[in-house]
C-alpha cells in the first residue's frame, strides 16, 4: 500500500542543504510503487526545523494535481476532454474573441490553449490560435478549473477534497491555507538565505500555490502511476503524447542524453525512453523549487521539495544519492550543460 511505513532510511542531506545553499529539503522514495523512505533536512522558518510533516509549496506542481481531479472528472461523465468549455464558462476578457470557442480541456492540461502563461495587466488576450502551437500557461489550468466549477456547480476547493484530497488521504494538502494547515508551510528563502514574504493563499489557483508534504506527494504520484479513479480510455489519453517538443528539448549536444521522445502529455511532461515512460514535473516560486518523477513500468519515483531559490542546484545530487533512475538524471545533466 502507498501508505505503508518507509522500511528504508535516506542519507544525511545536511551537507548536501550547505554546500548549495538550501534552507531546507523534504524528500519521498518511491520503489515499486511504494514509499519506502521518507525525510527533511534543514530549517522550514526561524527556529522551526523541516520535518516529514511539514508542508511546501508546491509551485508548478500544483498543475499535476489540477490535472488529476479534472480526468477523474471527465472519467466519472461529469466533464467531458474535447467539447467546448466555452458552453459552459469563459474568461469576461476574451467575450469579444471567438476563439474562445476551440478552447477544450485538452487543450489546457497539454498547454495548446494558445494563452500566455499569466494575463499582464491589460487582462488575457491569445498569443496564438488554440491548439497550434505549444506554450506552457498556468492561465489554462486556471481556464479548465473554472469550467469544472461551472459545468458541475461546485466550488474547485470542494471538487479538489471529493476527487483527490479525500480518497488519496492528503491530510495535509490543499489549495488554500485553511485546507490540511495542521503545521504551518515552509517559508521561502532567497538564494541569499533571507526569508521572503510569505502570505497565506485565500483564493486557489489551479496552476501554482497548492501545498503537500513530500509524503503526501508521494501518495499521489503513485496513484497516478497506477491510474486510480481513471477509465482505461482517459488513462492512456494521459499517457499519449500530446504536444511533442522532442525537437526543441534534444536539439543538438543536448540529444545524447535525451529519450526517444519527450513532451506534454495531460497534466505531466512524458520522457520516452527505452523500456518505459517516465511523467516528471517540477515547480519554481520565489524562495521554493520542486521535483516529481516517476516510472509508469516500475513505479519508481520520487518527490523533492524545497523552500529556496537554490533548490533546483539539488535536485542532481539527491537524484544520485537515492539510486534513481540513471536514464532520467543523465537526461537532466544534459538539459543543465
Amino acid at each position: 500500500m502507498a501508505d505503508a511505513k518507509p522500511r528504508a532510511v535516506l542519507p544525511d542531506m545536511t551537507a548536501t542543504l550547505r554546500d548549495h545553499h538550501v534552507k531546507s529539503m523534504s524528500v519521498a522514495l518511491i520503489r515499486n510503487g511504494r514509499i519506502v523512505a521518507t525525510g527533511a533536512w534543514g530549517m522550514a522558518g526561524p527556529r522551526r526545523a523541516a520535518t516529514v510533516d511539514t508542508p511546501y509549496n508546491l509551485a508548478s506542481l500544483t498543475k499535476p494535481l489540477t490535472a488529476e481531479i479534472v480526468l477523474r472528472l471527465v472519467s466519472a461523465g461529469k466533464l467531458s476532454l474535447d467539447e467546448p468549455m466555452d458552453r459552459y464558462w469563459s474568461d469576461p476578457d476574451l467575450t469579444n474573441d471567438p476563439r474562445r470557442m476551440k478552447l477544450t480541456v485538452r487543450m489546457a492540461l497539454s498547454h495548446r490553449t494558445g494563452l500566455p502563461n499569466w494575463r499582464d495587466k491589460t487582462g488575457l488576450a491569445f498569443d496564438h490560435d488554440p491548439g497550434t502551437t505549444t506554450g506552457y500557461s498556468g492561465e489554462g489550468y486556471q481556464y479548465a478549473a473554472r469550467y469544472a466549477e461551472h459545468r458541475t456547480g461546485q466550488s474547485f476547493e470542494a471538487l479538489a477534497a471529493r476527487w483527490l484530497f479525500a480518497p488519496s488521504n492528503m491530510r495535509a494538502s490543499g489549495y488554500v491555507s485553511a485546507q490540511g494547515a495542521t503545521i504551518p508551510v515552509a517559508l521561502p528563502y532567497d538564494a541569499a538565505g533571507k526569508p521572503l514574504p510569505a502570505e497565506p493563499v485565500m483564493h486557489y489557483n489551479a496552476a501554482d500555490l497548492a501545498h503537500a508534504t513530500a509524503r503526501d506527494y508521494a501518495k499521489f504520484l503513485i496513484e497516478v502511476q497506477a491510474d486510480k479513479g481513471l477509465a482505461s480510455s482517459i488513462a492512456a489519453e494521459r499517457s499519449r503524447l500530446q504536444a511533442d517538443l522532442t525537437p526543441d528539448t534534444c536539439a543538438g549536444p543536448k540529444g545524447s542524453t535525451c529519450p526517444a521522445w519527450t513532451g506534454f502529455g495531460l497534466g505531466w511532461q512524458l520522457l520516452g525512453f527505452p523500456g518505459g515512460t517516465t511523467m516528471l514535473h517540477t515547480g519554481k516560486d520565489a524562495g521554493s523549487f520542486t521535483f516529481a518523477a516517476i516510472d509508469r513500468t516500475t513505479g519508481d519515483g520520487i518527490v523533492i521539495l524545497t523552500n529556496s531559490d537554490n533548490g533546483w542546484r539539488i535536485i542532481l545530487p539527491i537524484l544520485e544519492r537515492t539510486g534513481s533512475d540513471s536514464k532520467l538524471i543523465a537526461f537532466l545533466r544534459g538539459q543543465m550543460n
